[in-house]
């Protein structure tokens, strides 16, 4: 065995950062700071607040210390509000920043994660991981946004010396705070494979303060493993890791304090079969010590970043098999060999794998010699073929099991046991080490922002006079992707062709029925790339105005759809498409006139049986009605088919299925008689009570009939998210979804709306009074004369309208059954009152108008939105277990709410994919193909609407 002297601890612990508290130094020149100083106008930055994906995102690209050395030099440095950096707001305020939310006035905005397309400022110069160089579909909407916007992006990724070699990173913290990750998991994977290790004592990084305090628990499990507490039974372990980059060197870092021999890749073999149990063995997997030439011949570096397809990887035959743990710090390129291909994982994963060890009672064998896999790049698909999504944070490991293809994902009740290799592939490895992971990256980052700060996005990338360093990171600029980019387009092409449509390069054109509040973020969407126009059509001419004025290439159009038939008619024919936001009960007419005149149609709500019965018609003339693709139903039918179709791959038999949804204030702005306020057509969410549901529970049929459906025997208690408060009730036909959802095994099929406690019953209240039917009615009629509310209630229960306040409490009181609760909720939303009626001709409507205006959101309020799916599943071995799909999305208090945009965004996207030729299907059709939902679920997170999976195993 030969020991590597450049890869040894010894050398590791003299290369070591001196970590902790200590802010590192400023290395920008004298030469870039006299620049800064002698601007006429003082030039202005700002670091944005990170508001992407998880909330464990704590890094900033600079420390206050950084931040001060710029204030210094005469910078005017503004720092957006956040709780949540590492680094306090009152630690950047101490250092010179400005904190405001408003970041207009910065030429340069930095920040480390993807921004959200509503928060990208136009003409702006961004710094950012962006994650678009390899045309990754999730974050095309992202750079088609910064590309409308003018943006000119700098990518960290891109920002590379002569070599190529990246000179911002936080791989060296990816690296540490992986290889924290996968020693705490490989101790609790023994463990569960029957034997304790020193292992067990290694905690996840996120859980030490700072580095210091994890190397001290490395330390103390070396010192345990010399002692020989690492069981002979499982032989020698050994850590490969691919690479010798910042992440690899990270990653080595944290090994260094144990026993560890480094041998060469070649070595490792003799190594683990005839090594020491009291140390661990390292190697350092180089591409020349597994990348050969098919057909012989030497490994040329020039040539294998030239041609690839002439090398392939043999690191599954020659180094995989005496691995314990494999440590992924690659790079990887579409294109190149993976290392680990679906087939080697499955070879390495089998019984023939297990290494040579003493068999004694108690001490059991491992079922192979790998372990675990920490793959540190994060890169699904790519050199590890098997890993296609990234684990999480508070979700860290997969079991994956190759022969049965099979992903355990972590829950409350964490199972490491049964067949397979644990995985770890956190795609924020370094958020978990956040203060030290900013000072890091900070350090490396500060001398290029001199630079940055020359930038003007407004003018010509050409003229720009940048360091080779930073011009060559510039992905987009003046609305184009620069010279060095333009590939990516190319690639986009290649991984998703985008049909042309018939008109050419004239625009799209779509008719939008309805101005509400769903609108907004359709029209947001499908005018971004300025490639669709849009026309909103709305018997509200002064909302449909005020929309239309806010984004280019939209106009405004007064049609009241009961009166103006012909004008809608004319509106269809002119247009390619038509998405229709109106209530529910006209959507039949519209998609009538749309089959007539040969005209897609998308539309959120329920295909029912008049929407159904046009399915022949629509065959006929050759259009799609897309239904059902808003929220609910939309995305919670796209999630439950992802799902569905994940088990069905892999022989699993769904038992059961139970799904709750809804849209809800925030819990600070839900102190109201109904707990609840409305952002969408109060008729639906207050007529609810008069449908009838059923639904499926242990094999039989259960029927509740209209007016009941919100009575409290059939009420539902919601246990999860107790802090919510939640009560849910049984929505429409769930049965209809047995077949509709292709889950005919399942014994209880449940779907409902969810409320905070007393809603239902404040609800029924409302029915109990009548208020809820939806027949004429005479005093409502436009001729009539006006009404208060005092009066209506008096001719609803059949007293005379002079009836005093106090006697007409006492009827109601006697009306609700005596129930004080009840009253005071009908006292509290003013239908009591003397307030004139905006007559609706029906009790329901009228109601529903009121309720909107009195229990509507105000300025600065927010909504959310709770979906849950719980699908029981028995799979081929007999396990049962409970597959969780989740999402909590809260509304932006002065942007969209929650509810618009999870019903607009989807209908948007599916607009445009009718329109481009990406869904082809004609009919009446709904989400679930998976050629439809995969895309659109991809799409929605480059929106930040994303679900949570885990699952529980009994």
């Amino acid at each position: 065995m030969h020991l590597c002297a450049a890869s040894s601890p010894i050398m590791l612990r003299a290369n070591r950062l001196k970590l902790g508290s200590r802010l590192l130094r400023t290395s920008a020149s004298s030469k870039q700071w006299r620049h800064l100083s002698s601007k006429t106008d003082k030039p202005v930055m700002a670091i944005r607040r990170e508001d992407y994906g998880s909330q464990w995102e704590r890094r900033a690209p600079l420390n206050p210390l950084q931040v001060k050395s710029f204030v210094d030099a005469g910078v005017k440095v503004m720092v957006a509000p956040s709780n949540r950096r590492a680094y306090t707001m009152e630690d950047y305020s101490k250092a010179g920043a400005v904190i405001q939310e408003d970041l207009s006035e910065a030429s340069l905005i930095l920040g480390v994660k993807q921004v959200p397309i509503n928060r990208l400022l136009a003409d702006k110069t961004y710094c950012f991981f962006s994650h678009t160089i390899k045309a990754q579909s999730e974050n095309m909407p992202l750079l088609d946004a910064i590309l409308e916007k003018n943006i000119r992006l700098i990518d960290y990724e891109k920002l590379v010396d002569e070599n190529g070699k990246r000179v911002v990173a936080f791989g060296k913290f990816a690296g540490i705070a992986g290889m924290l990750n996968i020693l705490h998991g490989i101790g609790l994977r023994l463990l569960a494979l029957g034997h304790h290790t020193p292992f067990i004592h290694i905690a996840a990084a996120h859980n030490y303060r700072n580095t210091g305090m994890a190397m001290q628990a490395v330390r103390d499990a070396g010192y345990r493993i010399a002692l020989g507490e690492l069981p002979q039974s499982i032989g020698p372990m050994s850590f490969v890791f691919m690479g010798s980059g910042n992440v690899s060197q990270g990653a080595q870092e944290v090994i260094a304090d144990l026993p560890v021999e480094y041998v060469k890749a070649q070595d490792l073999r003799n190594a683990v079969e005839k090594g020491d149990h009291t140390k661990v063995y390292a190697t350092v997997v180089h591409r020349k010590d597994h990348i050969v030439r098919r057909g012989g011949g030497e490994f040329d570096r020039e040539e294998y970043d030239r041609n690839p397809e002439l090398y392939r990887s043999t690191f599954s035959e020659k180094i995989a098999p005496w691995a314990s743990c494999i440590i992924n710090g690659i790079f990887w390129n579409i294109g190149h060999p993976r290392f680990l291909t679906n087939m080697d994982t499955k070879t390495l994963l089998s019984p023939e794998m297990s290494p040579v060890a003493p068999e004694a009672p108690g001490c059991p064998r491992l079922p192979h010699r790998l372990l675990a896999i920490c793959d540190i790049t994060a890169d699904p698909g790519g050199s590890i073929e098997f890993i296609e999504e990234c684990s999480s944070i508070e979700s860290p490991f997969d079991l994956y099991d190759a022969n049965h293809k099979h992903q355990h994902f972590m829950s409350q009740r964490p199972r490491f046991s049964g067949d397979g290799v644990l995985v770890c592939s956190i795609d924020n490895m370094p958020a978990q080490l956040p203060r030290e992971a900013t000072d890091f990256f900070g350090n490396l980052l500060q001398p290029l922002v001199p630079d940055m700060l020359k930038s003007d996005a407004k003018r010509p990338f050409e003229e720009e006079n940048l360091s080779r360093i930073v011009k060559d990171a510039v992905i987009t600029s003046n609305g184009r992707l620069t010279p060095k980019f333009e590939y990516i387009q190319h690639l986009r092409e290649v991984t998703m062709p985008v049909i042309p449509s018939s008109f050419g390069s004239e625009k799209q054109r779509v008719l939008l029925l309805g101005s509400g509040h769903m609108a907004t973020p359709i029209v947001e969407y499908l005018t971004k790339n300025g490639s669709v126009a849009v026309t909103i059509a709305s018997a509200d001419k002064t909302e449909a105005d005020a929309l239309a004025a806010k984004y280019d290439g939209t106009n405004s159009l007064y049609m009241n759809i009961a009166r103006h038939t012909d004008q809608m008619d004319k509106a269809i024919q002119e247009h390619d498409i038509v998405i229709s936001m109106l209530p529910f009960k006209f959507h039949p007419a519209v998609a009538e006139k749309c089959v007539a005149h040969k005209k897609n149609m998308v539309t959120a709500s329920y295909a029912g049986p008049e929407m159904r019965a046009l399915q022949q018609g629509a065959l006929d003339a050759g259009v799609t009605l897309f239904n059902e693709i808003g929220l609910d139903p939309g995305i919670d039918h796209m999630l439950a088919m992802e799902c569905f179709h994940n088990i069905k791959a892999e022989g699993g038999k769904v038992r059961f299925f139970d799904s709750w949804c809804g849209g809800l204030p925030a819990p600070e702005h839900s102190e109201n008689p109904l707990r609840y306020k409305f952002n969408w057509s109060a008729s639906a969410s207050v007529g609810a009570i008069m449908r009838d549901a059923k639904y499926l529970k242990n094999g039989e049929e259960v029927y509740i009939p209209p007016g009941m459906l919100m009575e409290e025997s059939n009420v539902q208690e919601i246990n999860f998210l107790p802090g919510f408060n939640l009560e849910g009730y049984f929505n429409r036909d769930s049965t209809s979804y047995i077949f509709a959802y292709g889950i005919p095994t399942a014994h209880t099929v449940t779907r409902g709306t969810l409320r905070y406690k007393g809603f239902c019953k404040a609800v029924t209240s409302l029915s109990k009074l009548g208020l809820v039917d939806d027949k004429p009615h005479p005093a409502l009629d436009d001729s009539a004369p006006d009404i208060t509310w005092h009066e209506l209630m008096c001719k609803v229960l059949g007293c005379d309208t002079q009836t005093s306040t106090s006697r007409l409490e006492s009827i109601v009181y006697e009306k609700l059954g005596q129930d004080e609760e009840k009253l005071n909720a009908v006292l509290q939303l003013g239908l009591l009152s003397e307030a004139v009626v905006n007559r609706q001709n029906t009790l329901l409507e009228t109601l529903s108008a009121y309720l909107s205006h009195v229990q509507g959101y105000q300025n600065g309020e927010r909504d959310l939105v709770i979906m849950k799916h719980r699908i029981g599943v028995e799979w081929p071995d007999k396990m049962i277990s409970t597959e969780e799909v989740s999402m909590t999305v809260y509304g932006d208090a002065y942007g969209h709410s929650a509810m618009a945009k999870m019903v607009g965004y989807p209908t948007a996207i599916a607009a445009k994919m009718i329109m481009d030729g990406e869904i082809l299907q004609k009919g009446v059709i709904l989400p679930f193909s998976k050629d439809i939902y995969h895309l659109i679920l991809n799409r929605l997170k480059a929106e930040d609407i994303r679900a949570a999976s885990r699952t529980i195993h009994h």
